[in-house]
């Protein structure tokens, strides 16, 4: 059964002056699906997802969202989308609740914002000052701040960054869960266990080119048909394993 397409990007062209950072790339992501952009830094990821998001100009190439073609109609495709602030984004007097209900005003929708701090396991931090959430729950917080608008698509940009391994795990249970209700997931890790676990498709990008694009699967087993061998046995089990099974997976506030 042939799935929607909600995203297609068509020779997607972004130039600064003479370097051309993104250098014609297409793909199409699935509606519903969690996608990663994977690559090293300077890749034209970044670049990739902040066109898409309507917060950078493209040199050339088309780009649909849901429908709407970001030539004509950019405020239409704003409305659908959640984009992960960056921290800095926080006004640092507000408590939780409070910047919730000042985003909701910005987006012109009426929220509740007990229900959101729920579904990111913060209900109990309704009070408390952005500043004073550990680096999960700030993470946690800023995925919240993605779904006050109601979004079919969110994007997060390398959101498990500096997280210990619970509070990644439990990130990673979040962003399963967003999925679960019918949201498509646009992702950008430098962590590839995250991006083999989580990402039903993964577009690989180097030097502003996507050099490979299938499921984290397909791409394993290709290379592993070219008799690509690891040079040591693969265990049943890797060191992170040992410590959230020892420790526990359960959220802390550390």
């Amino acid at each position: 059964m042939q799935q929607e397409t909600i995203i297609s990007v068509k020779n997607l062209v972004k130039n600064y002056g003479d370097f051309k950072a993104v250098k014609g790339i297409s793909f199409d992501v699935s509606k519903g699906e969690i996608f990663g952009l994977l690559g090293p830094n300077g890749a034209g990821k970044s670049t990739t997802l902040e066109i898409i998001e309507t917060l950078r100009e493209k040199t050339s190439g088309e780009i649909i969202v849901d429908g709407y073609n970001l030539d004509e109609a950019p405020n239409s495709i704003k409305k659908i989308i959640g984009v992960q602030l960056q921290t800095s984004g926080y006004y640092p007097g507000l408590n939780l609740s409070e910047l919730l209900h000042l985003f909701a005003g910005l987006y012109n929708e009426n929220v509740n914002v007990i229900d959101l701090l729920d579904i990111v396991n913060l209900r109990d931090k309704a009070k408390a000052k952005f500043k004073e959430l550990s680096g999960g729950q700030k993470q946690r917080f800023s995925i919240a701040t993605t779904l006050i608008n109601k979004p079919k698509i969110i994007f997060l940009d390398e959101p498990t960054t500096g997280l210990d391994p619970q509070a990644r795990r439990n990130l990673w249970d979040l962003i399963k869960e967003i999925q679960s209700k019918g949201t498509t997931v646009i992702i950008t890790t430098h962590y590839m266990d995250e991006a083999e676990i989580l990402c039903d498709r993964v577009a690989i990008i180097d030097s502003g080119n996507i050099i490979a694009m299938a499921s984290p699967d397909k791409l394993i087993d290709d290379l592993v048909a070219t008799g690509f061998e690891k040079p040591k046995e693969v265990k049943q089990a890797n060191l992170e394993d040992v410590f959230i099974n020892l420790t526990g997976k359960h959220l802390r506030n550390e």
